[in-house]
């Protein structure tokens, strides 16, 4: 097996063990599962496993260097017309790929699927031209953001309130597996190319801009497709009774999300020979390494995909009505919130692809371990949260708006590039585990309190979305503070080397095409 194949499954392996040891101890003891629907868990797990290895090292292979080289040509180009039209279809044709959309658009009763995928699609196409817009014209992030979250926030005023909490959940699972590692590469590949020091702060911030987008056209949606009609249908548990019928059942399925996500990967295939017949931008050997990532990539969502959808869909559900259907032991949905969301965020595809860009970018001043830790206790916090309102009713606004509020506030005291890696790590934290696991949980949950599924279950996606946000920037305030305690000379060329490597990097591409 390749050497690298083996690392990522390795690391999937150490990222996924914990949420299986968690959900395992629960079945055994506060909320007793079937056999059968046990083994559907762990053949879910082993899958989940492998598909996150094939996933990270094609996203590595494929859609780093893809973005990148798009990216920096778009820059070259000088053509603003140009530049605007390329990034607006990029941003449409990515979002339609990615797969977390096709999840929400199936959870969301009140709207049709092509008509909500179409909606949040045009927005991601429209943020991701203002994102590149301000890379290219030096415009400060914290800025935008502000306007931009102080409109949504007065938008939604206007949105039907059973809809404020899909919307948010919107800018959540866009950014997922496909979108991230594509548009993480294009920022570097645009700052890369602008050859200035400040290019590693101007690099993040694509993915948050992108995650503004959704929901306020959804919000906009809202206002003409009125969700009173709106009707949710549990997640069904197979039967199964032996483990013929455990595999029977992925066997199944494959063909059905093989197909999705080759219909999705299309486009992204089309932009890749599009690109390189009309640029030559990569060499014979470099254009075979992308062919074979976006193989890998194929492989790894299908897998993935399959495995959540099959295995941790029905036992997030089945745990969350088991755990809240008996009086009192309801309320213990709140710590074993905190333990899921601690772990479950180290098993999405895309935070590792995050992390390790973060790492790479900032010359190993902002480590992996570090980011792990930040976006674990936020996440933890915000599942927390999100249990809170499941079983008390509490509306969204009361967590998102100061959420928000204290995310903008910190982004005027912290370093600017904590402002981009913290906005762009809350898109990437709620990938296809929080919409395939989380969001069923709590719906499980909802239905087992006799809550609204719509209001009080939905929005899960958003608040570990913000959670991030406010978690990382704190993350930023200790490193500041730490660095004035104590100044490490390295730090800053760290990060400027960073910045001429990726210059470099962009160089001798062009050289090599």
């Amino acid at each position: 097996m390749n050497e690298k194949l083996k690392e990522k499954i390795h690391e999937s392996l150490s990222s996924v063990l914990p949420i299986t040891a968690i959900v395992l101890v629960l079945s055994v003891t506060l909320a007793p599962m079937e056999i059968g629907t046990l083994a559907l868990f762990l053949t879910g797990a082993v899958l989940l496993i492998i598909g996150m290895g094939f996933f990270q090292l094609g996203a590595e292979m494929a859609m780093t260097p893809l973005g990148q080289g798009i990216g920096g040509r778009l820059v070259k180009s000088r053509h603003l017309l140009l530049i605007v039209a390329v990034g607006f279809l990029m941003g449409v044709v990515i979002t339609i790929s990615e797969p977390d959309l096709q999840v929400l658009a199936n959870q969301v009763a009140s709207i049709p699927n092509q008509v909500l995928i179409w909606t949040v699609a045009v927005g991601v196409g429209i943020f991701l031209v203002i994102a590149i817009l301000r890379i290219l014209f030096h415009i400060g992030l914290s800025q935008m953001l502000l306007v931009f979250y102080v409109l949504l926030f007065l938008l939604s005023f206007f949105t039907p309130s059973e809809f404020t909490a899909v919307a948010f959940d919107s800018g959540g699972v866009t950014t997922g597996p496909m979108t991230v590692p594509f548009i993480m590469a294009v920022g570097v590949g645009l700052s890369a190319a602008r050859s200035d020091p400040d290019g590693t702060n101007d690099s993040f911030g694509l993915i948050a801009l992108c995650s503004i987008g959704p929901i306020m056209m959804v919000l906009l949606l809202g206002i003409f497709y009125h969700p009173t009609e709106a009707v949710y249908t549990a997640v069904q548990v197979p039967t199964v009774l032996t483990t013929r019928d455990v595999i029977q059942q992925f066997v199944l399925a494959l063909p059905q999300y093989g197909e999705e996500v080759l219909i999705s990967m299309l486009p992204v295939v089309g932009v890749f020979v599009l690109f390189q017949l009309m640029t030559r931008h990569y060499r014979r050997r470099q254009v075979l390494r992308i062919s074979v990532g976006l193989l890998y990539t194929l492989i790894g969502l299908i897998l993935f995909l399959t495995g959540v959808n099959i295995g941790f869909a029905p036992v997030g559900n089945l745990l969350g009505s088991g755990l809240a259907g008996d009086g009192w032991m309801k309320w213990l949905l709140i710590p074993i919130g905190i333990a899921i969301g601690y772990y479950i965020v180290k098993a999405e595809p895309a935070v590792q692809v995050l992390n390790e860009q973060v790492e790479d970018l900032t010359g190993g001043t902002i480590s992996r371990q570090m980011m792990n830790l930040s976006l674990s206790v936020g996440v933890a916090c915000a599942v927390a949260l999100a249990m809170v309102r499941v079983l008390t009713g509490l509306n969204i606004y009361w967590i998102l708006i100061p959420g928000y509020m204290l995310a903008l506030v910190l982004s005027r005291l912290v370093p600017q590039v904590f402002v981009g890696i913290a906005f762009d790590s809350g898109g990437v934290a709620s990938g296809p585990m929080t919409s395939t696991f989380l969001l069923p949980l709590a719906m499980g949950a909802c239905t087992a309190v006799g809550g609204n599924v719509v209001t009080d279950a939905f929005g899960i996606v958003a608040l570990v979305a913000l959670a991030p946000l406010i978690a990382i920037q704190i993350m930023g305030l200790i490193f500041a503070y730490k660095s004035k305690v104590h100044p490490h000379p390295s730090h800053e060329p760290a990060v400027e080397d960073a910045v001429l490597d990726l210059d470099d990097t962009v160089v001798d591409l062009e050289e090599e095409s």
